[in-house]
């Protein structure tokens, strides 16, 4: 009972201690009992938000004028719950194509050495917006796949620069209210489909399965990356971000994988031997300066086996210098430099042929690596740094020689697409509580998870589910389960977990790692389906739910969906948020009815900006 100033008898003038011991033991009897109710909430591992605020039993209503729709365990819906909405403004026009970590405006507060000012540099917490990015005037639900692949909305896209900037080497046409991608780029004025059949004669593994994965650095509009789409590849295209251009942008927007990223001071977000090829079509990449160090980075993600293909200077040097604006005599340099250079990383000229060189990453982690020591040139990496780390690690300038316990994990000992995909990996036994057994349970639950998911959202497995993003995956069981759907998934690993990363890429799939207390390394409205299993659970002791909630909202399309598998608390929870996001959910039980946890499936409306 609260007393006011007011209420309280007045005390008899000289009143003495005794008077005042009433107050003071109940003081101290309410002090004891407050403490001892502290101790029974932090024994129970519930917060003290939890006993101030009780989390509410149902969801509030989410959708303009309707209800969520809940499943319980009796399939009887629960009444609306009156928790308090989070409402968010709309951010200013202006932010409509914000990428909080890479964004233009904060340049300035960067060196230029190696372009470092292009890399990831995400604003301190007092200064993360906290508002819905509109989309651009007029933006519409994207073109489906696989016509996507060709053509996208110009205003979903508006970007006039790239297109009059690379006009004459067809890399996209405006026609009408639409950008058309004819395959042009500047290393293949015939098409990409005839770059790549030449590549795949210089490559025969490109045909058979046994290159799977692939990276694309300075990727342009992802032309390269979409044509192998169609060859069973899977290629992650990589481009920065920049004041005119909009590269990855443009290839999310068509349908294409891609995340914004340069090879600058940090390495890139990968394991060690993740991918089978890497491809540079004049990318400018300065690869023999500050000591092949891009090179090395190159190596270092390439698995034992794997390929490297270049095209553009100084490759076919003879036919083409006169367009480079240099000399012969310059380039031949330069294609000796690089030559004596990859060599000494242990690669080796493996075909060229026209405007295309290949190299391969040796396989053999004894007849090159041991020739390399500490103080050769390129040196030999000691232990001291995970080679698999790879958030916010300084490249290093020296070579990563293949692990001798891995037998299998070089290109042609690896397992070929499609058998790859579901076979345990033999990485999977350096993966902290990991095992084969493991491995084939998870694959084996996420095919029921996937199937239980399709009944609660049809659109999945259909041409409305294009860009899929699994923002927590352990062995990329979900985008198994997806594979024979028109669908490509974005793995992400949590880079404060077990990084099990490398055992992904093993089964043929792609990913990055990531800290989700921060913004993903791609445009707005870039994935059509975000999935999550249990993120909160894991990371709410690090990141605030709020914001990496508004990080969904920005990179979800409009009209897109997210699917959350969390417990009934951390649900509840996100409820009020959502709606303040305009998103519409419904509540349902998992595959499993007894499970604690349930599913949170919504949808982002798509609205109009006001300014």
């Amino acid at each position: 009972m609260k007393y006011s100033k007011e209420d309280k008898p007045e005390r008899a003038g000289g009143a003495g201690a005794g008077s005042r011991a009433v107050p003071v033991a109940l003081v101290v009897i309410v002090l004891c009992a407050f403490s001892f109710y502290l101790g029974g909430i932090y024994s129970t591992g519930r917060s003290l938000l939890d006993a101030i605020q009780p989390a509410p039993t149902a969801l509030v209503t989410l959708g303009a004028g309707t209800t969520a729709r809940h499943s319980s365990d009796d399939d009887q819906a629960r009444p609306a719950s009156t928790a308090a909405v989070v409402a968010f403004p709309e951010c200013p026009a202006d932010l409509q194509d914000y990428t909080p970590c890479t964004d233009p405006k904060r340049w300035r507060g960067y060196g230029n050495y190696r372009l470092n000012f292009m890399e990831r540099h995400c604003p301190p917490p007092p200064d993360r917006q906290q508002c819905l990015v509109p989309p651009p005037k007029g933006y519409k639900p994207p073109i489906r796949w696989p016509k996507s692949k060709d053509q996208c909305w110009y205003r979903n896209v508006p970007y006039d620069w790239i297109n009059s900037q690379k006009s004459n080497q067809h890399w996209l046409v405006k026609e009408g209210d639409r950008f058309r991608f004819p395959g042009g780029g500047t290393m293949f004025p015939n098409g990409v489909g005839a770059y790549v059949d030449l590549m795949q004669g210089l490559v025969p593994g490109m045909r058979d399965g046994t290159v799977r994965t692939a990276l694309d650095t300075g990727c342009g509009v992802a032309s390269w990356g979409g044509d192998l789409l169609g060859r069973g590849i899977l290629t992650v295209s990589l481009a920065p971000r920049d004041n005119h251009e909009a590269q990855v942008q443009f290839a999310l927007e068509r349908g294409i994988p891609a995340i914004l990223g340069i090879i600058s001071t940090q390495r890139l977000p990968f394991p060690s031997a993740a991918f089978d090829m890497a491809h540079c079509s004049r990318c400018l990449i300065p690869w023999t300066e500050f000591g092949g160090l891009y090179l090395l980075e190159i190596h270092r993600v390439l698995r034992p086996g794997g390929f490297w293909v270049l095209s553009g200077p100084p490759i076919n040097y003879e036919n083409r210098w006169h367009g480079w604006n240099t000399t012969a005599q310059a380039q031949k340099a330069d294609f000796d430099r690089l030559k004596k250079m990859l060599a000494s990383m242990c690669f080796k000229l493996y075909n060229v042929k026209g405007d295309i060189a290949v190299w391969q990453k040796s396989a053999d982690a004894t007849a090159c690596y041991d020739k390399l020591t500490p103080i050769t040139t390129p040196a030999k990496c000691d232990d001291s740094v995970d080679p698999d780390a790879a958030w916010y690690v300084p490249m290093r300038s020296c070579v990563t020689p293949p692990s001798a316990k891995y037998k299998k994990l070089g290109l042609n000992a690896t397992p070929k697409w499609p058998q790859r995909l579901t076979v345990a990996p033999e990485r999977i036994n350096v993966v902290p509580g990991s095992s084969a057994a493991a491995f084939k349970q998870d694959d084996a639950r996420w095919k029921l998870r996937a199937k239980h998911y399709k009944t609660l959202l049809p659109a999945l497995g259909s041409d409305k589910i294009r860009n899929v993003m699994d923002m927590n995956t352990v062995y990329g069981g979900f985008a198994g389960s997806l594979i024979k759907d028109p669908v490509w998934v974005m793995n992400v690993v949590s880079s404060y977990g077990p990084n099990s990363l490398g055992v992904v890429y093993d089964r043929g799939l792609i990913g990055v790692n990531h800290d989700w207390c921060e913004a993903f390394s791609t445009y707005p409205r870039t994935y059509d389906l975000l999935h999550l299993d249990g993120l909160f659970t894991a990371e709410s002791h690090r990141c605030e739910m709020k914001f990496v909630l508004l990080e969904m909202d920005r990179i979800l399309r409009p009209t897109g969906y997210a699917i959350i598998r969390e417990s009934t608390y951390f649900l509840d929870s996100v409820a009020p948020i959502a709606k303040g996001m305009r998103w519409s959910c419904e509540k349902h039980n998992t595959e499993n009815k007894a499970d604690k946890d349930k599913i949170l499936i919504c949808q982002k409306k798509l609205w109009a900006g006001k300014q």
